[in-house]
């Protein structure tokens, strides 16, 4: 399943390659929620939170009346992900508060284990994003010593779902690493959906294969996917 992506930064929907270079910057918010209407399940994630550089609180609930979504960026917190559920998020998306950059204890089970308790484990996405092999905090900005599948199954007794993003290929519509979400997939039972580089339908077919579903971003904006 493809999952449209809408990353806000600014007050506008934006694509940035591997988290940092603008490449598509977007105000015409009427015509992407209509484009995205009927999808199940569209990703809705606050990158201004993310890098602690404010938010866009009002565009997420505005968009969030309008269409089913998951949410994140820059959520630490079980109430915050309470205010987003009673705002209409579907799920809610968490990711530096799950890991620390202390090499002994690199990541926070007793974190994750509050957040499934606060909020159920069906409504709990945990994000694995990784940089060079190794698992990104804090806007992409900061490195762990933790390896994707070694976040992968400490988190999985907590959450419901996992959303890896490969920032190395995020944005770069080069293609996902498909050995990747092999291995991911044979390491949990969970939902899996990954990100990063996703460029075309062939892709997202053989995700939908294997049981990985897709968030795009950059390829629906830029017209190679159709929307």
């Amino acid at each position: 399943m493809l999952i449209p992506s809408i990353d806000l930064m600014g007050g506008r929907i934006v694509q940035l390659v591997q988290g940092e270079k603008l490449r598509l910057a977007f105000d015409d918010f009427e015509y992407w929620i209509e484009r995205f209407s009927d999808y199940p399940l569209v990703q809705l994630i606050d990158l201004d939170a993310a890098m602690r550089k404010g938010d866009n609180r009002l565009l997420i609930e505005r968009i969030t009346r309008r269409l089913p979504c998951q949410i994140g960026g820059g959520v630490r917190t079980p109430e915050q992900a309470r205010a987003l559920l009673e705002m209409g998020a579907k799920r809610v998306i968490f990711g530096s508060v799950l890991f620390r950059a202390d090499a002994a204890s690199p990541v926070d089970v007793d974190a994750a284990s509050g957040i499934a308790d606060a909020i159920g484990s069906e409504a709990f996405v945990a994000s694995i994003d990784t940089k060079g092999g190794k698992v990104a905090i804090r806007g992409w900005q900061e490195q762990t010593t933790v390896s994707p599948l070694q976040a992968l199954r400490s988190l999985e007794p907590y959450c419901g779902a996992f959303l890896y993003t490969h920032v190395d290929t995020e944005g770069t519509m080069i293609g996902f690493p498909f050995d990747m979400a092999e291995s991911l997939r044979a390491a949990t039972s969970r939902k899996l959906i990954v990100a990063g580089g996703i460029r075309e339908q062939d892709e997202i077919d053989r995700l939908h294969a294997i049981g990985v579903d897709a968030v795009a971003g950059m390829a629906v904006y830029s017209g190679h996917l159709p929307a």
